[in-house]
């Protein structure tokens, strides 16, 4: 039997495996936004909105953290600790969120936002606290003071700043925010 006859008509023994690499490319409009470490190189701007993203609900977790701690009169310790865990609980939350619009199980929309957002919170919180401490009378000022506010919108500042760069650096490797991306 000829190969043409044993396949159908026009079949060359590639056309398969073309058709489905034709679609591929017919679909390259969208490679950089669901494989951003195929562009090779991530731009500031995808970068910057992770950033953003992430700071959001760390922001809403180190605000309210630092405004429970200062407000208890918790120990600085104590107030960097309650603000770092819900930097972390509204960090993933926020993720959480979009990706269970998206139709993932609860325990994969987790896996989801921890691969996602771990690394980009820890780097937040560390600079955040880390400015929260380093200013001198910061931590004991109280909540009508201006220098409570002031090194609190300075830290997130920093550490937006300072995340950035590490985000381009995950995103173009296919890990943190590039991970959600196949579920927007």
């Amino acid at each position: 039997m000829a190969h043409h006859e044993h396949h159908g008509p026009g079949h060359d023994g590639q056309h398969g495996q073309h058709a489905q690499h034709d679609g591929h490319h017919a679909h390259d409009g969208h490679a950089g936004h669901h494989h951003p470490a195929s562009l090779g190189a991530t731009s500031w701007r995808m970068a910057a909105q992770a950033t953003l993203h992430c700071l959001t609900g760390c922001a809403i977790g180190e605000v309210l953290g630092m405004v429970v701690g200062t407000a208890a009169g918790l120990h600085n310790g104590a107030t960097v600790a309650v603000s770092v865990a819900l930097a972390f609980v509204f960090g993933y939350a926020l993720t959480m969120r979009g990706v269970l619009r998206a139709g993932l199980p609860v325990r994969r929309a987790l896996k989801v936002a921890l691969a996602a957002d771990t690394v980009s919170i820890a780097v937040m919180e560390l600079i955040d606290n880390t400015v929260m401490v380093g200013v001198p009378g910061a931590m004991d000022a109280g909540l009508a003071d201006a220098l409570f506010w002031i090194s609190l919108v300075l830290s997130l500042v920093l550490a937006f700043l300072l995340t950035t760069p590490v985000n381009r650096w995950m995103i173009g490797r296919g890990k943190g925010h590039a991970v959600v991306h196949a579920y927007h």
